[in-house]
């Protein structure tokens, strides 16, 4: 059994890239997985300052959600990160907070797998490459980690739009294997 972080980055109610993770989730938890789901709505995570405080503290020293988030993060085997690509990236929420997982740096972590869930309104494969390298640019920086896989889907732009889509079965299997 692996514990499991999901963090859905979309603030939209009905998302498309929230719906997608709740299928990895039910995929996770039918493995027998312990499934933690985190909702960046309504969280208050600020931008990170470039202090390096954290570098000495390992934790932040914004009192925010972040620092709870990270020590989630950091005792996970598998985080799972949700997002809708705007601009052929990911959401601004999900940089703000993966920039301020710098503290995570210089700690031990339980992660080794990390995979990327994320939906757009564009087609094509393209389209979240760049959410891919920016995600990838992250798990580099944790050398025991990788990431395990990536299930995009485009052509979904309104809310709830991804509902009866194939792409939630392979995120579902996504889920179970993980």
């Amino acid at each position: 059994m692996k514990n499991i972080i999901v963090i859905s980055t979309s603030l939209r109610q009905g998302s498309n890239s929230d719906i997608l993770a709740d299928k990895f989730i039910e995929g996770a938890k039918a493995a027998g997985h312990n499934v933690e789901k985190i909702s960046l709505k309504g969280k208050d995570i600020k931008f990170c300052m470039g202090c390096l405080a954290c570098q000495k503290l390992g934790k932040c020293v914004i009192k925010d959600d972040a620092n709870d988030i990270m020590e989630k993060v950091l005792n996970a085997d598998v985080v799972a990160w949700a997002t809708p690509i705007y601009y052929y990236e990911m959401s601004g929420q999900m940089k703000t907070l993966i920039d301020r997982l710098n503290a995570m740096f210089p700690l031990d972590y339980k992660f080794r797998e990390v995979y990327l869930l994320c939906t757009a309104a564009e087609d094509g494969k393209f389209v979240y490459e760049r959410a891919e390298a920016g995600l990838t640019g992250w798990i580099d920086c944790f050398g025991k980690s990788q990431l395990k896989g990536t299930v995009f889907c485009g052509g979904v732009g309104g809310p709830r739009e991804i509902e009866g889509h194939a792409k939630l079965q392979e995120a579902y299997e996504m889920g179970k294997n993980a």
